[in-house]
């Protein structure tokens, strides 16, 4: 059992982690780390990218805040928005046969989804969707980018971001974003904002129950790719421990969750869920 008769341990074999979750219901917590692969960077981990993520206050207050983060989103698009699948991914989406009650992620990237992964909950939103601050109506990624590439023509000559350009949200390093044109929601012409929970944002309600409602009827909760600094993880595993159910962590470096784990695996998302797909359909 968690929280004490298993201590947390570093480097166990992927065979322990496979006796653990083989003919036992499970569901996943994803964090940025499952998507490096994919060349996101993530914000804690050994190859991220140090960056100051935009606060929800500071966005939705200043004309100038929303300027600069949608000329560095803008440009980081070309890059996020082409991101496909790993191996990761795709071993996830392999195994929902096989115990896999569900996906929540912390991510917003839609590669869970992508990689053919069906019941998944996307805590913090999805990049690839544009909300109206002031009528709630939402609209594609893709069809703001052609809007803001019309108004801002001298942009297109800017290439895709490289990783060290890159911002683990999705922004990319644009120095000169001052004369910025934004482009407003065509139906109420009103402030546009990706549809994702930022910083200082509450998770909507209805979300956080929807992933509730996978973690509950779990006999283990896997985290996986999340160094569990925010709260809207962490609580999952709190919940799980606190239930009396088990918690494997699957991170390279610590997390806030490692005391209560009962396995902790310091290793590669990609690589042990890729393991773990050969042992479970193979078996």
């Amino acid at each position: 059992m968690p929280n004490g008769s298993l201590t947390a341990e570093s480097g166990v074999d992927v065979d322990r982690l496979v006796a653990m979750l083989r003919g036992r219901r499970w569901t996943v917590l994803s964090g940025a780390g499952v998507s490096t692969d994919s060349g996101i960077p993530d914000y804690r981990g050994p190859t991220s990218v140090r960056a100051t993520p935009m606060q929800y206050g500071e966005f939705v207050g200043s004309e100038l805040a929303q300027r600069r983060y949608w000329a560095r989103s803008y440009v980081g698009w070309r890059r996020i928005g082409t991101a496909r699948p790993n191996d990761g991914h795709r071993a996830l989406a392999a195994l929902e046969p096989f115990g896999l009650a569900g996906i929540v992620t912390q991510n917003v990237d839609g590669l869970h989804r992508a990689a053919g992964s069906r019941d998944v909950v996307e805590l913090h939103g999805d990049i690839a969707m544009v909300i109206c601050l002031d009528c709630g109506r939402r609209t594609p990624r893709t069809a703001l980018q052609s809007r803001l590439a019309r108004l801002n023509p001298g942009l297109g000559e800017v290439a895709a971001p490289d990783h060290g350009q890159l911002r683990p949200d999705g922004d990319a390093v644009v120095h000169d974003w001052h004369d910025f044109v934004l482009a407003t929601c065509l139906g109420c012409g009103g402030r546009l904002k990706p549809d994702v929970v930022f910083f200082g944002e509450n998770v909507p309600k209805p979300r956080v129950e929807a992933a509730y409602a996978l973690v509950e009827p779990a006999d283990v909760l896997v985290v996986v790719g999340s160094s569990l600094t925010v709260m809207s993880g962490l609580r999952f595993v709190r919940h799980q421990v606190k239930r009396g159910r088990d918690v494997v962590i699957v991170n390279r470096g610590p997390t806030r969750g490692d005391e209560l784990a009962t396995i902790k695996l310091d290793a590669g998302c990609s690589e042990t869920l890729t393991e773990l797909r050969v042992a479970l359909t193979d078996g």
